[in-house]
C-alpha cells in the first residue's frame, strides 16, 4: 500500500488518517477573504522555504505522512476560522473528537494505553503543525499528552493508567496540570497549596493559576505540599466538592485557548488519587520537560507561519511600482527569519532524534525551548513589519502568532530561567 492510499484508508503505528482532501480553502462566498488564504500561490511558497536544507529527507515515512495529514487537517478546519476565534476569545472545543480520532492526542505513549505509539519526532512535527494553525490548539495536545497523560503514565499505578489514559486518548476526557500559582511560577518550590492528611484520605486546599484546558477539564493533575513540605501529584475529578475553574477572560494573549485559574477548598481525596511515584519537585519538573519538548517543535510552527505569509505578501505587494520583495531592506529582513527557521528546525529535530535514542537531557529540551521560542517570536514581529498596515488585521496571521508567542515565551520556564538552567549545566555553578 503506498502512503496516498494508507492515507485514505490505513493506519500506521495507532495513528488514524482521516480522508485525504485539500489544503487551505476560503470560506465559501467570503468577499473579504485575503489574498494570503490563496491556496496555490501559499504552496508554492511552502515549498521554497519550509525544506530549505532538504531536512524532509532525515525524516522517516511515517514521520512525514502524520505531518503532512496533521498540515491537511489544520488548513482546512483550523485557518480559516482562526482569527474569529482568537477575536472571540474562544477554543474550537469542536475540533476535539477530530483531533482525538488522529490519534493526536499522547500520541507518543504506547498503544495499549489506546495512544498513537509515534516516534518523538512524529509528535514533535504534530506539535509543529499544530501550531502552524495556533498555539492554543497545540497547548490543548501538548498539555493532555505531556502533562496529563504522562504523569499519570509515568508516576501511576496500573490501575490508574487504565482507567484515565484510554479516555484521555480518545478525547472523552480533558486533563489540566496544576503546578503554577498566583505567587510561586518560575520558583514552583514555593507554592502554597497543602494536601493533608484527614482520616486516611487526602484533603487538598490552594489556588492554581494560568491553567492550560482548566475549565474543559474532568480530571486535574495537582501538585501540593504535605505535612511534611514533600511536593506530591494527585488526581483531582473536577467534579469534587470543593474544586472550581474559573476562566480568565482577560486576556490579550492565547486567546484561542482555554485558561483558568483553578480554586480547592478542602478537596477530598481517597489515598488511590495519589500519584504513588510523583513525590518530589523532579517529578513535577520532568512532566514540565516533556511539555518543553512539544514547545520547541510547536515553535517551528508559528515561525513557518509566518515567513510564509510575510514572503507571498512581500512577493505580491507593489510598492513605487515594484515588488517590495524586489527590495533589499526586505530581502535582508527575509533571509534572517528563513536563517532562524532554518537552525530551530534542525535544533528540534536532532533534539526528537536524541530522545528517541533516550539520550536527550533536561538541558538540551531547556536549549531547544530558549531559542525556537524566541526566535519565533522574531519572526513573527518582523512579519508583522513587512505586512505593513494589514499585519494588525486578524485576516493574517503574524500579529495573532506574535500575541501567542509572547505566552509561549513565559510559560514552561521563560527564557531567563532556560538560561540559568544550561548556565548551570555549563559552569556547574548555581545562578537560582
Amino acid at each position: 500500500m503506498d502512503l496516498l492510499q494508507e492515507q485514505d484508508t490505513g493506519t500506521r503505528h495507532g495513528f488514524r488518517f482521516p480522508p485525504a482532501a485539500d489544503g487551505l480553502l476560503p470560506p465559501a462566498g467570503a468577499a473579504t477573504t485575503p489574498w494570503c488564504y490563496n491556496q496555490t500561490a501559499m504552496k508554492q511558497v511552502a515549498s521554497r522555504i519550509e525544506d530549505y536544507f532538504q531536512i524532509d529527507e532525515l525524516l522517516p515515512d511515517d514521520a512525514r505522512l502524520i505531518r503532512d495529514t496533521v498540515r491537511r487537517f489544520v488548513d482546512r478546519e483550523v485557518i480559516p476560522q482562526i482569527g474569529q476565534w482568537w477575536l472571540r476569545g474562544e477554543f474550537p472545543r469542536h475540533l476535539i473528537p477530530t483531533i482525538a480520532e488522529m490519534g493526536l492526542l499522547g500520541a507518543n505513549l504506547p498503544t495499549e494505553y489506546g495512544a498513537a505509539g509515534v516516534s518523538n519526532v512524529a509528535y514533535g512535527l504534530i506539535m509543529q503543525e499544530l501550531e502552524r494553525g495556533d498555539s492554543g490548539l497545540r497547548s490543548l495536545a501538548s498539555v493532555q499528552g505531556a502533562l496529563v497523560m504522562y504523569p499519570i503514565y509515568t508516576f501511576g499505578t496500573e490501575e490508574q493508567r487504565r482507567r484515565w489514559l484510554p479516555p484521555l486518548a480518545r478525547g472523552e476526557a480533558i486533563g489540566c496540570f496544576g503546578l503554577t500559582e498566583p505567587g510561586a511560577g518560575s520558583d514552583p518550590a514555593a507554592m502554597r497549596t497543602r494536601a493533608r492528611r484527614h482520616a486516611g484520605d487526602w484533603e487538598l486546599s490552594g489556588t492554581k493559576m494560568w491553567i492550560t484546558n482548566g475549565t474543559l477539564a474532568q480530571v486535574a493533575v495537582i501538585w501540593a505540599k504535605d505535612d511534611d513540605g514533600e511536593i506530591r501529584g494527585f488526581l483531582v475529578e473536577t467534579d469534587r466538592p470543593g474544586f472550581s475553574a474559573h476562566e480568565i477572560t482577560t486576556k490579550a494573549s492565547l486567546r484561542a485557548s482555554d485558561t483558568a485559574e483553578l480554586v480547592l477548598e478542602g478537596v477530598r481525596l481517597p489515598d488511590e488519587n495519589a500519584l504513588p511515584e510523583a513525590v518530589g519537585l523532579k517529578a513535577a519538573l520532568m512532566c514540565l520537560t516533556q511539555a518543553r519538548y512539544g514547545i520547541a517543535w510547536g515553535a517551528v510552527g508559528a515561525a513557518m507561519a509566518c515567513l510564509e505569509e510575510a514572503l507571498a505578501y512581500a512577493q505580491q505587494r507593489v510598492a513605487f511600482g515594484r515588488p517590495i520583495a524586489e527590495k533589499q531592506i526586505i530581502q535582508e529582513r527575509l533571509v534572517d527569519m528563513l536563517q532562524e527557521l532554518v537552525k530551530a528546525q534542525l535544533l528540534a529535530l536532532r533534539l526528537g532524534q536524541l530522545k528517541d535514542a533516550g539520550r536527550a537531557r533536561y538541558t538540551h529540551v531547556s536549549l531547544a525551548k530558549r531559542n525556537n521560542v524566541r526566535a519565533a517570536l522574531r519572526i513573527a514581529r518582523e512579519a508583522r513589519q513587512i505586512l505593513g498596515a494589514y499585519g494588525i488585521t486578524l485576516e493574517y496571521h503574524a500579529l495573532r502568532h506574535a500575541s501567542n508567542l509572547e505566552s509561549v515565551d513565559t510559560y514552561e520556564g521563560t527564557y531567563d530561567i532556560h538560561t540559568l538552567i544550561i548556565g548551570r549545566d555549563i559552569t556547574g555553578l548555581d545562578a537560582f
